[in-house]
């Protein structure tokens, strides 16, 4: 386990936090600025905080009180940056068995690391030859090569364009499955914690505001300020019944309901889970009849939340937690309020899966 319990002073506020982060992927999320590379360069021995500890596994690697502070190297952590940071003098096995020689006994089998994120073709080659996403494969490479308790991943995926970034979701993917490790991935983008995150901790100015499994947290209107409102909305575990009805559609199960959305391609009985944006959720007192709308949730009114200006949102039991945001009228207008049974509308052109 990974213990954080610090202060820091930095130039626009204060970090002060306390987080337990266990094995699996903890996603740290929020705005630009929010303080959480802060806390990554804390934990990694880089940036020294002024007061609190660290401590990962038993070991104690910072402490004001005890004056513990071992240098980065002493630390079993690894960490990626978001420009992979390899030495531009050695080729890929070079970068690779340079994490191996900082790397205790028990790292993993160079062979191991390179099959896991299919660098055997990249060997030979050096750094400036290679594209984003495959710089960023061996910067991971080397820190798992350094057999590190906590592996640290500090916006890995940033400056990548969309194709190079899903080669390296899918590898980062990988890496959750066969491994036990504690991972902190810092991001930004919702759509990768969505992806990846076992865990989601949001931070805004220094200060840890919410913790928990990504599904609860981003299905709580109040959250909405660290979350960002476009990215807001609801995560629905779901199930592929057929992966094309013929009309180039795929039909899901999720919760005794049926959901439509462009075609996937991922085998049918396969479990998915899909992102629904608050905004694009409306709802009515009855079905909807003769509408272009293909997507029918029925369900009970949770709560509504009302936001300053002219929007509320309203959170809705449909099996699952989904929520969306409409006006305050519409609320006033439909009577809507705890209980009160409603039918939530989606676009089939809306929905994507989060997989």
């Amino acid at each position: 386990m990974l213990k954080i319990d610090a202060r820091r002073k930095l130039a626009d506020f204060e970090w002060r936090g306390r987080l337990e982060i266990r094995p699996g992927i903890t996603a740290l999320f929020g705005q630009s600025g929010a303080g959480k590379t802060s806390l990554v360069n804390m934990v990694a021995g880089l940036l020294t905080p002024d007061e609190g500890e660290i401590a990962i596994g038993g070991t104690c690697v910072f402490s004001r009180r005890e004056g513990v502070n071992l240098p980065p190297e002493r630390r079993p952590v690894g960490v990626v940056f978001q420009d992979g940071r390899l030495f531009p003098h050695l080729s890929v096995r070079g970068n690779l068995q340079y994490g191996r020689r900082r790397g205790a006994r028990s790292a993993p089998v160079f062979k191991e690391v390179v099959e896991l994120l299919e660098l055997q073709a990249l060997l030979h080659r050096r750094p400036m030859s290679l594209s984003g996403g495959e710089q960023q494969r061996v910067a991971i490479g080397r820190a798992l090569l350094t057999a590190p308790d906590v592996l640290l991943l500090d916006e890995p995926l940033a400056g990548l364009d969309g194709e190079r970034r899903g080669e390296v979701l899918n590898f980062l993917e990988r890496l959750k499955r066969d491994s036990d490790r504690i991972i902190v991935y810092v991001t930004h983008r919702i759509e990768e914690v969505v992806r990846l995150a076992d865990r989601l901790v949001l931070i805004d100015r220094g200060v840890v505001r919410s913790s928990g499994e990504p599904q609860e947290l981003l299905g709580r209107p109040e959250l909405q300020a660290s979350i960002g409102q476009q990215s807001a909305g609801a995560l629905l575990r779901c199930r592929i019944e057929e992966v094309d009805d013929g009309d180039g559609l795929s039909r899901l199960s999720c919760s005794g309901h049926t959901i439509l959305l462009p075609r996937l391609d991922l085998p049918q009985d396969a479990d998915i889970v899909l992102q629904v944006r608050a905004g694009d959720v409306s709802l009515s007192l009855e079905p909807p009849r003769q509408s272009s709308v293909l997507n029918v949730m029925s369900g009970t009114v949770e709560r509504v939340v009302p936001e300053d200006g002219a929007l509320a949102d309203v959170v809705v039991n449909v099996g699952q937690t989904l929520w969306a945001r409409v006006t305050r009228r519409s609320v006033r207008e439909l009577g809507l309020s705890t209980g009160v049974r409603v039918y939530a509308t989606i676009k089939a052109a809306s929905l994507y899966s989060a997989n």
